[in-house]
């Protein structure tokens, strides 16, 4: 960077805060940290122009972060990110912000914290170059105290991130400071960075036992004697706590152990993630310099080789699923409650367990899984030493990877969401001694760190075989073992997928747990359905070869019928999985629709077909097989859509449970009975259409459990508005995603509209994502216009910072408008 100089002939733009005193939270204790998000300055680089550098003459914008730049952008076919990348191009882009530093905060330890920025971050506070981090995906931490001017005078901090080589992702990464930043305000005797470890080793009904180990820093000249209580809370009430002397050296760290029993302890589980809080106060003279909180759980589980996964003395199923990281419309820059959003629709679906794949998460997904109870399997790399792309992080491994692996051990191992880590997703090297080699040191590296957890790698597959002829190669022993699997430096054998495989773990690896860290791969298109659902198809045929088949308009039918050439159908997997106990579960690739990876399509095609739900968060129909399978819930689900030709055989599937049998009706008339039979998870009947009414009942010893129908449509009419949450906060961040349902004058929803729709928002708040889910859209998600996908839309409204009424309209050229009233308070 061509900085010399610099501060003294840039215009200073952006918003003036001071901060100093730490603030005390609602619930008394005092928070360190407080956000550094708002008023950033940015600039896209234009290389030619620009030369990579900014100046006096540099165009600056204003804007909060998190923030990703790429999304912002237009799809191009030629974008160096491929349509593996989402066709959005990342470039190089620059941050700045100005601040100002409480006086009497200079004799305290000041640090600018931030949680991920893509990629190859580059920091400096007035002038002083303070650091570069390649990855993109890993929070930091940088302390700034020398470098600061406290008082009435300005401090500048700029942020340099360079995404400009690409490709460096298989799937959309984002660019950006693309997730929380924070400035973080000590006293020089405190608790360090990421510097409590939370364990329960001994855990009964009676009583658990806690440790804590505690790392201190004295950043004084001086040695200190000082006070450590540690205290456990149950939301506000006191549980016990535990005091120690300490006495540290100067400039020295110094760790501490600590031990306390809980009577009675409510236990994490997936039902009830019951949490504890431990606040760590150092003392010195009887006054209180440092409080340090720590949320953690209290819960026993192992991996047992025969009985699967133990959760607190009780088998449980892992029904997961894999999640990369972009939020649909909202690009890669995170949102509380865009993750929460996602999550809810998961855990209505039955899910229990989320896959970070393929990098260290969002620190908020973790803390949400925690409160929502998610068995979390947390993944560090996609690639290791040797390439997937051009730019990757391979080029980062040598001199990266262990300081990255020890930051994400050190930030995530007190979630009681995490059960597992994977050290690795479909590593080049897993056929090879050097793949062994490495895997031993990042095993190491993990325990050294995490001895509670099990670790895994997410590998394609621990066995390799022709598919096709399993049985007869297992029988004549003609099986390839996956160097890293067979090197039984895993304590479980991660699978992806080879679902053929699984009945064969235990004579292949006896005495180690299985889990399936990644399934399926089936595609889909919501709401688009081809006329016959008895054929099994695979595209492309192989995974190496350019897929030339396929529908017009690159769609996929959303019966569960299409497959990638490495997966199954959705319902393929789960029989084998729910047939096994010692089977312990599975992460399904992927719970969401996400941006890039279109498979098994190329341009036009920008975002994938593999999730469970769309990249508007709209379940597509194989949803409601997993909820009849994997919840208590009454579930009937009758589909395609009822708008086709006159005399057209449609192939109708129903998904259920808790009945013996369905009955199917249209405009009246029975069309037979249909009943599961043997492993069946749906049943089918063959029916002509007629325009009116189909209508499904469920019956359990004859008495009726649910009934629902489906109507022909008529032309599109009318729009109908309808907010997950009609309240939302007012405090610039909280989010209301609206769903945009196109519908005949009857109130119908037409199953095949796709208007275009524009919005318009009057009120403190706006517009920050469009969206309608269609792989093939190249329309902004940016915009205030989108076209439906099939009769639907979503629409996302972000809050100001003061209390409004926020009137949303959607309009569409020969249909009528629609409002919605959304309260921010």
């Amino acid at each position: 960077m061509k900085y010399s100089n610099l501060l003294k002939t840039l215009i200073i733009f952006g918003f003036i805060a001071i901060f100093g005193c730490t603030k005390e939270n609602n619930d008394g204790f005092t928070s360190r940290k407080i956000s550094f998000n708002s008023d950033w300055s940015f600039h896209l680089s234009d290389s030619i122009i620009d030369k990579d550098t900014i100046g006096t003459n540099t165009k600056w914008r204003t804007l909060n972060v998190p923030h990703d730049w790429g999304v912002e952008g237009k799809f191009d076919e030629k974008s160096p990110a491929g349509f593996g990348g989402g066709a959005l191009t990342g470039g190089l882009g620059w941050y700045k912000k100005t601040f100002k530093v409480a006086a009497e905060d200079s004799t305290k330890v000041t640090s600018i914290i931030f949680d991920g920025v893509y990629k190859n971050s580059e920091v400096w506070v007035n002038g002083h170059y303070l650091g570069k981090r390649p990855n993109g995906y890993i929070g930091f931490q940088y302390e700034i105290s020398p470098y600061l001017n406290y008082g009435d005078k300005n401090n500048e901090i700029i942020v340099k991130v360079d995404n400009s080589k690409q490709p460096n992702s298989r799937w959309y990464s984002g660019s950006g400071i693309f997730r929380n930043v924070w400035l973080e305000t000590t006293d020089k005797l405190h608790v360090g960075q990421w510097g409590t470890y939370v364990t329960t080793p001994k855990v009964t009904a009676e009583k658990a036992t806690v440790k804590f180990e505690t790392t201190i820093q004295n950043q004084n000249l001086t040695s200190k004697k000082a006070t450590v209580t540690t205290t456990i809370f149950k939301k506000d009430t006191k549980v016990t706590s535990v005091t120690q002397n300490i006495s540290i050296g100067a400039n020295a760290n110094q760790t501490i152990k600590q031990e306390a029993q809980v009577e009675t302890p409510i236990l994490w589980s997936v039902e009830t993630p019951e949490l504890y809080t431990a606040v760590t106060e150092i003392s010195v003279d009887d006054q209180i310099v440092d409080q340090y909180k720590t949320n953690f759980g209290i819960r026993s589980f192992k991996f047992d080789v025969n009985k699967g996964f133990i959760l607190n003395g009780k088998q449980v199923k892992i029904k997961g699923v894999c999640m990369h990281h972009d939020l649909g419309p909202l690009g890669s820059a995170i949102n509380t409650r865009a993750i929460e959003r996602q999550l809810e629709i998961l855990k209505g679906m039955g899910v229990n367990g989320i896959r970070t794949s393929h990098n260290p998460p969002a620190p908020e997904l973790l803390d949400l899984c925690d409160k929502m109870g998610f068995i979390v399997m947390d993944e560090a790399f996609d690639m290791w030493k040797q390439s997937k792309t051009k730019y990757d992080y391979s080029n980062d491994w040598d001199k990266w990877h262990k300081i990255d692996l020890v930051d994400q051990l050190l930030r995530d191992r007190n979630h009681p969401s995490i059960f597992m880590w994977s050290i690795g997703n479909e590593i080049p090297e897993q056929w090879s001694e050097t793949g062994v080699i490495i895997a031993k040191e990042l095993a190491e590296i993990t325990r050294q760190y995490d001895k509670t957890r099990p670790i895994t790698a997410a590998m394609n597959p621990p066995v390799n075989m022709n598919i096709d002829e399993v049985t007869l190669q297992f029988e004549k022993n003609n099986v390839q073992f996956n160097a890293i699997a067979k090197s039984r430096v895993l304590d479980i054998i991660g699978y992806n997928y080879a679902h053929q495989t699984y009945e064969y773990h235990q004579k292949n690896f006896p005495g180690i747990p299985f889990i399936a860290t990644e399934t399926t791969s089936a595609l889909e298109t919501r709401g688009y359905y081809d006329t016959n659902s008895d054929s099994i198809k695979k595209w492309p045929v192989r995974w190496d070869l350019k897929f030339t088949d396929g529908n017009s308009g690159n769609t996929v039918s959303a019966y569960d019928q299409v497959q990638a050439p490495w997966g199954s159908t959705h319902e393929a997997t789960w029989k084998v999985i729910k047939k096994h106990d010692y089977l312990s579960g599975m992460y399904i690739w992927t719970g969401f629709d996400y941006i890039g990876e279109p498979t098994p399509y190329e341009w036009p095609s920008i975002s994938s077909y593999f999730g469970i739900v769309d990249l508007a968060g709209f379940p597509k129909d194989v949803y409601y097989m997993y909820q009849s399978e994997w919840t208590d819930k009454d579930v009937l689900h009758i589909f395609p859509h009822w708008n086709w030709k006159a005399g057209q055989t449609v192939d109708v599937w129903a998904y259920y449970n808790h009945a013996d049998e369905v009955e199917l009706f249209l405009n009246g008339k029975s069309v037979g009975v249909r009943s599961k039979k043997g492993d069946d998870l749906h049943v089918m009947w063959k029916v002509p259409f007629q325009a009116g009414t189909l209508k499904a009942i469920s019956r359990k010893d004859g008495k009726t459990v649910l009934e629902t129908e489906i109507q022909t449509a008529g032309n599109p009419d009318n729009l109908k508005l309808t907010a997950d949450r009609s309240t939302i906060k007012a405090d610039g961040n909280d989010l209301s995603f609206v769903t945009v349902d196109i519908l005949d004058a009857k109130g119908v929803l037409v199953p095949k509209a796709n208007n275009e729709i524009s919005f318009s928002l009057k009120g403190n708040g706006k517009i920050v994502g469009v969206c309608s889910g269609d792989p093939v859209s190249h329309e902004s998600y940016k915009g205030t216009k989108h076209t439906a996908l099939n009769g639907k839309c979503l629409v996302v409204i972000q809050s100001g910072n003061k209390a409004d009424k926020l009137e949303l309209t959607a309009t569409a050229n020969g249909l009528k408008d629609a409002t919605i009233t959304i309260s921010a308070e």
